[in-house]
């Protein structure tokens, strides 16, 4: 099921930017793996989003996974991902340099939007 966190500032304008963001993957299928796909799309001037990442890895039953992600240097970015199967769940934060949760740049799994599809790739 695809699922993204739609649009999200990455200033300093109003506060702290990102400059990691970390991707946690929990499969709580107890016996079945799970394909997972993660995109990344950024923008740097807020006209032109692109590719920033394409990542896809296997998930084992009953099993955990943090990836991190460069963002820096990008005013927004859209994080969407995807897994095979049901039981799995995800959430996306954002961390600044110092290792530090940024503020509103959090998601949980109860805050991703389901979408009919990944985004093709730009």
């Amino acid at each position: 099921m695809p699922f993204s966190t739609g649009t999200i500032t990455n200033t300093r304008a109003t506060g702290t930017a990102s400059s990691t963001l970390v991707i946690s993957t929990r499969n709580l299928n107890i016996a079945a793996a799970s394909t997972i796909s993660i995109q990344i799309f950024a923008s740097v001037d807020s006209n032109t989003f692109y590719t920033a990442y394409v990542d896809s890895f296997v998930l084992a039953a009953n099993s955990y996974n943090v990836r991190t992600y460069v963002i820096g240097g990008n005013v927004a970015y859209e994080v969407q991902v995807n897994s095979s199967a049901s039981q799995v769940l995800f959430s996306v934060f954002g961390i600044d340099e110092f290792g530090n949760m940024v503020p509103n740049q959090g998601r949980t799994q109860a805050e991703l939007s389901f979408i009919a599809q990944l985004s093709p790739i730009i």
